[in-house]
């Protein structure tokens, strides 16, 4: 099924469910005495989960614009430690060549007295010796005409080396200042969920939650029924090697609480759960779920084995591990611990595969799953932290195998 086709697909499932959950929370709240109907969307339990799932959604549009700052500022501080490396050897170089060329000039000076080179030949007894000191004179001649050369070119490389040092410490500080714009917008929002979270009662919260739930199984369904997952919900498909590896990486943090920005071992977001579990197995990949999308290769939803990372929203601000048969494991929000969720819990972009190449594995045992790995909500909207699973193990969704892009 085409890309367009299928994100207006799972996108009209979650706006058809949406709307439906919308009225019927409208209407229970009026059965329940409420005193005129909301004129604001945002007074309804169903305007309130819009509102959430847009907030969060441009929390997570921040957190990886952060994340793409703080990257940048890595580089750019090593950059900036290499180019201050280069301008010390450089001054080092410059202040020798001074050095040489100063020792120099005060050798000519103290022999500026002589005889020059041609009376001294034609007064020498010795004429041989006095071709020998011309001979040397010369030599000397050129030893200070290439000195005053290495030094004016050690001139040049100091004061280019000088403004590319100003420019890096210019660009660094662009760059913290970006950052910070960026920490300060995620920061915002997040009160803003808080606060919104912090008015609702447990009746509320309850309503939320299973509006939540079916307008994600609303999405699942339209995505199942659509057949742009039959290839991958083929239970015989495995990953590659380093496929199953970051998978199991993954399927280990399930539990562990989302923090924007954070990178392991105790906490991740997204992007920095996909980037871990391959670093895992091996695979360097880029910080961002947008730079994962962009230079990474792409696979069909057809073609999903698991492994892949799927990605969501126009944007790519989200993304997630395959498990296989229709679920991810993933990252979801701020509030929400790592889990195990519907592929449709989010609006798919696509997906990505971090090693085309690699063959399927024969047989792959999936990694078993700790209980309660699927509870809580899939877009982070609990007021409070999900306990981490504990207790018997389940095993996962068989693990389906792959087609050749």
């Amino acid at each position: 099924m085409p890309g367009r086709l299928l994100r207006t697909v799972c996108t009209g499932a979650l706006a058809g469910v949406l709307t439906g959950v919308l009225a019927l929370s409208t209407t229970v709240a009026g059965a329940a005495g409420a005193a005129a109907a909301p004129t604001d969307p945002t007074d309804s339990v169903g305007g309130l989960l819009t509102r959430l799932r847009t907030l969060y959604q441009e929390t997570e549009r921040a957190s990886e614009a952060y994340n793409a700052a703080d990257e940048a500022l890595k580089k750019q501080a090593a950059d900036t430690r290499k180019t201050g490396a280069r301008l010390a050897t450089a001054r080092a170089a410059l202040q020798k060549g001074r050095d040489e060329v100063g020792r120099l000039a005060r050798q000519q000076y103290r022999s500026s007295g002589e005889l020059s080179p041609y009376l001294g030949l034609l007064l020498s007894a010795d004429p041989g010796e006095a071709l020998d000191q011309r001979r040397l004179l010369a030599r000397a001649a050129r030893e200070r005409a290439a000195a005053v050369a290495r030094l004016q070119t050690a001139e040049k490389q100091a004061d280019a080396l000088a403004a590319a040092s100003r420019t890096a410490l210019e660009r660094r500080t662009a760059l913290l200042g970006g950052r910070k714009k960026q920490k300060e917008t995620v920061e915002a929002k997040l009160r803003e969920v808080e606060r919104l979270l912090a008015g609702l009662s447990p009746d509320q919260l309850a309503r939320l939650a299973s509006l939540e739930t079916q307008a994600t199984a609303g999405a699942q369904s339209a995505l199942l029924g659509s057949g742009a997952l039959d290839g991958a919900l083929d239970p015989t498909r495995t990953p590659s090697q380093a496929g199953g590896e970051a998978l199991r990486f993954a399927v280990g943090q399930v539990g562990k609480p989302y923090e924007w920005g954070a990178e392991g071992p105790d906490t991740y977001d997204c992007s920095g759960l996909t980037q871990a579990a391959w670093a895992a197995a091996g695979r360097e990949l880029p910080r961002t779920s947008q730079e994962q999308w962009e230079t990474l290769p792409h696979v069909a939803l057809t073609d999903l084995r698991p492994g892949d990372l799927v990605v969501y929203f126009p944007e790519a601000t989200h993304i997630a591990l395959y498990l296989g048969d229709g679920m991810v494991v993933h990252a979801p929000r701020p509030g929400a611990r790592i889990k195990v969720s519907p592929i449709a819990a989010n609006p798919l972009l696509g997906a990505v595969r971090p090693d085309p190449a690699a063959r399927p594995l024969d047989t792959f045992a999936p990694p078993e799953l700790p209980a309660g790995a699927t509870d809580g909500a899939d877009e982070g909207l609990s007021d409070e932290p999900a306990q981490p699973p504990e207790g018997s193990r389940a095993q996962a969704p068989a693990a389906p195998a792959t087609d050749s892009r």
